[in-house]
């Protein structure tokens, strides 16, 4: 069955509180699901709320039953599977360092620059690249810097939104 295992980028609102992530990493955690990616900011200062954007996995029952879930949470305001509501964009940073010299350094900015990565800190032994797109893209970069020194990577998470004119808004009431 695990031709029926699917990716979803599912969005929430959520009150900017004290232990509202914890909330939802919990119902995660708790019942077994997988977070891929988690990404979490304030997104309207003024009201209060944050949005998270989760990447997970798992069959169209368990996606269902995990959205079910968050939009019973308390300080849960809204929930949008942004792969159910159509076409998304979706972006992620990472910071990629490679210690190399040499072939390998020439190599590794060679490949940075048809990435379009931007070296933000560069010593005579070691770079820093900085890269934005999506997951597969990122992913095939890290590859490429693998053999030609590879030393540590950090990345950001998804963060997503819709393509269009629809709107991912608060709801009147929590849900």
């Amino acid at each position: 069955m695990a031709d029926d295992i699917q990716k979803s980028v599912i969005s929430v609102l959520i009150e900017d509180e004290s232990g509202a992530l914890a909330r939802v990493v919990g119902l995660f955690s708790g019942r077994g699901y997988n977070i891929e990616s988690l990404t979490v900011a304030v997104v309207d200062a003024e009201r209060h709320l944050s949005r998270i954007t989760v990447l997970t996995s798992g069959t169209p029952q368990v996606i269902k039953q995990i959205k079910a879930q968050l939009k019973r949470l308390i300080p849960v305001h809204a929930v949008c599977d942004l792969l159910e509501e159509g076409q998304y964009v979706g972006r992620e940073l990472a910071l990629v360092k490679v210690v190399s010299r040499g072939e390998a350094r020439t190599e590794g900015l060679r490949i940075a620059d048809s990435f379009r990565a931007r070296a933000v800190d560069t010593t005579a032994g070691s770079f820093v690249f900085e890269l934005t797109g999506s997951s597969e893209k990122l992913d095939a970069f890290i590859e490429l810097m693998r053999p030609l020194g590879l030393a540590e990577v950090s990345r950001t998470g998804i963060a997503a939104i819709a393509r269009g004119p629809s709107v991912f808004h608060l709801n009147e009431e929590p849900v």
